[in-house]
């Protein structure tokens, strides 16, 4: 019987839940967009002057409450706007009265809170979002809550902590001659580098981080928050808006070598990945790393299964582990003997201590542990002929503010998740802006050593600040959530070009890019949760994204061409030299339909696969669909949304 195609929806982006969306506000060359509360690009003249001010509510390990919003009314005139809403978090303890009002050189966003019973939070109340284009390196005046003054810049290398305390009021400018002036009113602020998780934007927040938390907020308690925004100085020329328009991709010359691309198999994936190990044969990482915590009691039957599925992809087996910690010398020794158990040649081995596994916020503790210099020194008697590695089993932050002992590795490591403090659609694509910054801080980290990534993708693979991901039962768009509907949908594939293109050239040794199967997967299987589409289509299914990294994975080692976009935030790409030909990979990062040429690369004999709505059902039923037949270049390539285009180009 003939399958039925996916909805638009699940082949996008693996749900049916819609995005956020928003309703664009305008005072005169101010523009907003009001989006469930929030407000979110802040523009002048199409000038970027904030990515966000938000009315935030946390609980206790750092999850965010979507508010329940009613009464909401929006008034437009020819002077301005004026919004007020009522929001309700965790079923009503805390319930708060906003009015956003709007006028051509001024934005004024208030909330009046009450505490209905007494509610633990670790943060509730405004925070503001600076965003990077026009603000990384750049000057800023900062106004304390003592009246002091401070000429201070924005940081060009991503700050592990603060930069910024005490702060009553931020000033910058967003073009020449034009000023943005914040104040923050109702507690003490301060300013963090949200780069470190990836996030593209420098955030100031309520509370102070390095008070206690968490913190109660007392039944019948009455708070009251306000921000307001002046622009200063002259309205700029209207900047360029996106989309309209062919977007040209240039090829250039040798800018690096591509990194040995890996996958993850977490102990919970053995038997999983095993039974589908054809697959991700076909998927062909030059990596495999294997999950070992030996406080959880894996061992050599998790051990002998990643010798396994390593040895049958012809792979370099690699090891991220973690040790109790009480007796590094003796439990590394153990971990060895479990290795050879399992006959397992284990070429690179990460080793941490139990604590290591979560982070450490600024003003907490740190958790009783051996020194890193006696973990390392532990993993090196135990393993002589293997490479060692340090750094982070968590995000960037973590690797960020506590560096490793360059000098007692072999390699550096970390990872990220795009989903930490924002899952919409947009703030997930955005996060690709962050990953030069990130490149150059882990170059400067690394001090000279080889570094890697990963394992890395849309879903998280730990909460370093709590006890796990969040759950995701209903297939939503959820902040640190391990199963991200859209790893099922064409918006992986396309968030895994664009960062596959910044990291090509980087000088990273290793990318490792999720899991083969799982909620973080390449490689379809049938989980508690529900994935629309796949749970009711017959045989064995990949995801679009698995396309992406088998492509990847051919590519390890190989010489990366420049490939610069006219319109990077829309569609991007990364090319490299495959044999006799020239390999590129491009993707429109966006909703909307791009028309993509390849300017003046000779394109003579050029062929092309696109993977798009249309091509789901096809590509996700074959791991080899991306190496079949492919269609005559004819002078540019037609992108639906979220689509990958697979292009050769003929000789080298």
């Amino acid at each position: 019987m003939a399958q039925q195609p996916p909805s638009t929806s699940i082949a996008l982006l693996g749900t049916e839940e819609p995005d956020e969306t928003g309703r664009v506000l305008r005072a005169g060359p101010l523009s907003v967009e009001f989006q469930n509360g929030q407000l979110r690009w802040i523009r002048v003249s199409g000038h970027e002057i904030l990515r966000a001010i938000a009315f935030v509510v946390r609980d206790e390990v750092w999850g965010t409450y979507n508010a329940d919003i009613s009464g909401l009314t929006i008034e437009e005139h020819a002077d301005g706007f004026v919004v007020r809403y009522e929001g309700r978090c965790a079923d009503g303890a805390l319930i708060y009265d906003a009015e956003i009002h709007g006028s051509a050189r001024e934005l004024v966003f208030s909330a009046q809170v009450k505490v209905t019973r007494d509610f633990r939070t670790n943060r509730t109340g405004f925070v503001i979002l600076h965003p990077l284009e026009s603000c990384t390196g750049r000057p800023l005046e900062v106004e304390h809550v003592d009246g002091r003054t401070d000429a201070a810049i924005f940081p060009s290398r991503i700050s592990p902590y603060q930069p910024f305390f005490d702060i009553r009021s931020l000033k910058h400018e967003f073009a020449p001659g034009s000023f943005v002036t914040v104040r923050l009113e109702g507690d003490t602020f301060e300013m963090e580098d949200q780069r470190n998780w990836t996030d593209a934007s420098f955030k100031t927040y309520i509370r102070p981080i390095g008070l206690p938390w968490p913190f109660e907020l007392r039944a019948a308690a009455e708070l009251e928050q306000r921000i307001s925004l002046r622009v200063e100085g002259r309205v700029p020329a209207e900047a360029r808006s996106a989309g309209g328009g062919e977007i040209a991709i240039t090829l250039g010359g040798i800018t690096g070598r591509m990194p040995q691309i890996g996958i993850e198999i977490s102990a919970s994936e053995v038997t999983p990945s095993r039974e589908r190990l054809a697959l991700i044969q076909a998927l062909g990482p030059r990596l495999v790393v294997g999950n070992v915590l030996l406080h959880l009691g894996h061992g050599r039957r998790e051990i002998a299964a990643y010798r396994e599925i390593a040895d049958a992809c012809g792979a370099e087996l690699n090891l991220e582990a973690a040790i109790p910690g009480q007796e590094p010398k003796t439990e590394a020794a153990a971990l060895a003997e479990e290795c050879a158990a399992a006959g397992a040649d284990v070429r690179a081995l990460t080793l941490w201590a139990q604590a290591d596994l979560k982070g450490v916020l600024p003003g907490s503790n740190w958790p009783v542990q051996p020194p890193l210099e006696a973990v390392r020194w532990a993993a090196t008697m135990a393993f002589p002929k293997s490479r060692i590695g340090g750094g982070a089993h968590g995000f960037f932050t973590e690797f960020n503010r506590r560096r490793p002992l360059v000098h007692f590795v072999d390699y550096v490591t970390f990872t990220t998740t795009p989903i930490v403090h924002a899952a919409d659609d947009r703030s997930v694509m955005e996060t690709l802006e962050t990953l030069p910054a990130i490149i150059d801080s882990a170059k400067s980290i690394a001090g000279g050593k080889a570094w890697r990534v990963g394992a890395a993708g849309i879903g998280t693979r730990d909460n370093p600040y709590g006890t796990g991901p969040t759950p995701n039962p209903e297939n939503r768009r959820v902040c640190m959530a391990e199963m991200d509907p859209r790893q099922r949908g064409l918006f992986a594939a396309a968030w895994t070009v664009g960062y596959l293109a910044a990291f090509a050239a980087s000088g990273a040794e290793a990318l490792i890019l999720g899991t083969a199967t799982g909620p973080r997967g390449a490689i379809y299987r049938r989980l508690d949760q529900k994935q629309p589409w796949f749970d009711e289509v017959e045989g064995p299914r990949v995801f679009p994204v698995f396309h992406v990294i088998a492509a990847a994975a051919r590519a390890s080692g190989q010489e990366v061409l420049a490939a610069e976009s006219s319109a990077p935030r829309e569609v991007v790409g990364f090319a490299w030299r495959g044999g006799e030909t020239t390999q590129l990979l491009l993707a429109n990062l966006t909703p909307r339909r791009q028309s993509v040429s390849l300017g003046a690369t000779n394109t003579s004999g050029a062929t092309y696969r696109v993977l798009d709505e249309t091509a789901f059902d096809a590509a996700t039923a074959a791991a080899d669909w991306a190496k079949r037949a492919a269609d005559r270049f004819a002078g540019r390539i037609e992108l639906a949304p979220y689509a990958v285009a697979f292009v050769t180009l003929g000789t080298a």
